[in-house]
């Protein structure tokens, strides 16, 4: 069992997103940290991209803000590295997962890429421009790796949804919403019509993002899938709040994990 199955292992996930490097790495290393004190299952850490397609304008200001500030992959790798083995507070055990671009991952070396991700403790990748038919180039190298190609489905996604899912490692992420990333009063589509066709063919689990923002939202997604995905409102945090983030952040996660950790027991729909 991967270190990312695990993170579902014992119920409901919730999986807080962050992009690295804005305001700070700094800050973003104190916003890690105080995700996982909050009851984070896994986290998603951004590696920031000049042309972030699938971001709404929230994270797409946060990769903005991060370039401009000069991070680097090889930050975002010596981050996590620290973040691993306890440098400067105590170490961090939650799965890591990377949300990246093709383009990160072929101007590094695709195989350089995944060993000094490994290498540094990261669990897995995410690529949303990387259609699934044409994924075995990233899914190959990051399987030796031992690192999970983490697939994505969407409501346009259709007959192909099992196909993804047979194949797929670590989680299945599945987008609420068409567009792109960012907070939405309320979420239409049938996620849990996805959700059943993941599980007609495959037991990975199946974590729902895209729009989410409040523990209403959080909680009734859980429901119907293994866990909930939130990116925009914790950037949203971390634009207003810049270094004093953290403790917001903390606060935030903190709320947001409760409402998926306890929609364990409760029933879908209620």
């Amino acid at each position: 069992m991967s270190n990312i199955a695990r993170a579902f292992q014992d119920g409901k996930a919730f999986i807080p997103f962050i992009t690295a490097g804005d305001p700070s790495v700094a800050v973003t290393e104190e916003c890690i940290r105080a995700m996982a004190r909050a009851g984070a299952d896994l986290i998603e850490i951004g590696i920031p991209f000049s042309d972030p397609t699938a971001e709404g304008p929230v994270i797409m200001a946060a990769n903005e803000r991060a370039l401009a500030g000069g991070v680097t992959t090889d930050d975002v790798f010596a981050m996590v590295a620290r973040l691993r083995e306890g440098e400067g507070g105590p170490a961090v055990r939650v799965p890591f997962v990377f949300m990246t671009y093709a383009n990160v991952v072929f101007s590094y070396g695709v195989e350089r890429f995944m060993e000094r991700a490994a290498q540094a403790g990261v669990d897995g990748l995410i690529l949303p421009d990387v259609p699934f038919e044409e994924r075995g180039e990233f899914a190959d190298p990051a399987q030796q790796c031992g690192l999970d190609l983490v697939s994505m489905v969407a409501p346009t996604s259709k007959d192909r949804i099992r196909t993804i899912a047979r194949e797929a490692s670590g989680f299945v992420y599945v987008v609420s919403s068409l567009g792109v990333t960012g907070m939405r009063s309320e979420i239409t589509t049938d996620v849990g019509e996805l959700v059943s066709h993941i599980r007609e063919v495959s037991d990975v689990p199946a974590a729902i993002g895209f729009g989410i923002s409040t523990p209403e939202q959080a909680r009734s997604m859980a429901q119907v899938a293994d866990g909930a995905i939130v990116g925009s409102a914790i950037m949203k945090i971390v634009a207003a709040r810049g270094a004093q983030a953290p403790v917001e952040v903390e606060a935030y996660v903190s709320r947001m994990a409760q409402a998926v950790h306890g929609a364990s027991d409760a029933t879908p729909g209620v």
